[in-house]
């Protein structure tokens, strides 16, 4: 008897949420484990439903790096990075478009509509939603022994930046009620197929929604301090201060900014979850403890 007025509790206890959610837009960023374990993957495509049901508009856009990798691999398409980043020839780049669009997203909209929600799937290329121009990085000086050589361009290939993104599609989708799922390809100033990482096309996305709150799931429990303790809010200052010292390092550096970018865009508030743990974005949104990183 006692279990079911607990249930109560806890049902009454998430009004408040429901209400201050209710048509507010949400960007997740889906992507790391818990787009690969099974288990996982289903609790995300409930917590997903649950959020539509109550009047959330939700937005989902996927990564897919290791499943790219894999097919490359298959192939015999040897990678080469340079800064972490992967350079892209048109052959790689059709493979990368095949995994995200073609399979990744798809298996993501199957599981949400299997579920009982209504997803459906887009890329960056579909309605002009994410434009994009190529991304050249500049390393320090050429390899010659001469002190002060220029520093080098370095063209990635087909990878992109975001320069612009048309809601249009997705305010139609929202006014029906579909949840879009995004794939992070843009489409560039020559109408092709660009690649880019999916945190930035979440925070972009998210900017220019103007979102209540975008929310990471990645494959590590928050941002720690220097002792490994999860630092529950951050601010700005603080985030300078961490990176500075060298808290902050590696692949959470451009998690991190992209928060940045994306709260200098408009969006109210972000957040860096541990997707290891069921139902992260629920507790993220419904529980006052939270279950990551919030980054104000």
């Amino acid at each position: 008897m006692h279990h079911n007025i607990d249930r109560a509790k806890i049902l009454i206890e998430s009004l408040p949420y429901f209400q201050e959610f209710r048509g507010k837009t949400i960007v997740l960023k889906y992507g790391g484990h818990a787009m690969v374990d099974e288990y996982l993957k289903r609790r995300f495509a409930l917590d997903v439903i649950l959020l539509n049901q109550i009047g959330v508009n939700v937005v989902i856009v996927h990564g897919g790096g290791p499943q790219i990798n894999l097919l490359l691999e298959r192939l015999k398409i040897k990678p080469s990075y340079i800064q972490g980043m992967r350079i892209t020839d048109g052959e790689t780049m059709n493979v990368v478009e095949m995994v995200l669009v073609g399979r990744v997203n798809k298996e993501i909209v199957g599981l949400i509509n299997h579920s009982g929600g209504r997803a459906v799937g887009l890329s960056g290329r579909d309605g002009d939603l994410v434009c994009a121009r190529k991304m050249r990085i500049s390393v320090p000086g050429g390899s010659s022994s001469l002190e002060n050589t220029p520093p080098e361009l370095i063209d990635l290939g087909r990878v992109g930046t975001v320069t612009t993104v048309n809601t249009a599609i997705l305010q139609t989708l929202k006014q029906e009620g579909f949840i879009p799922v995004i794939a992070p390809v843009g489409v560039g100033e020559d109408g092709q197929a660009l690649n880019i990482n999916a945190d930035l096309v979440a925070g972009s996305i998210a900017a220019s929604l103007q979102a209540e709150k975008l929310i990471l799931l990645t494959d590590v429990a928050g941002v720690c301090n220097k002792d490994g303790e999860l630092l529950r809010s951050l601010n700005r200052d603080q985030l300078d201060e961490l990176i500075g010292d060298g808290t902050i390092v590696g692949g959470m550096i451009p998690k991190v900014n992209c928060c940045r970018q994306a709260l200098a865009g408009g969006v109210h508030k972000t957040y860096i979850v541990d997707g290891r743990r069921e139902h992260c974005v629920l507790l993220e949104m419904f529980t006052r403890e939270g279950v990551g990183t919030e980054i104000v």
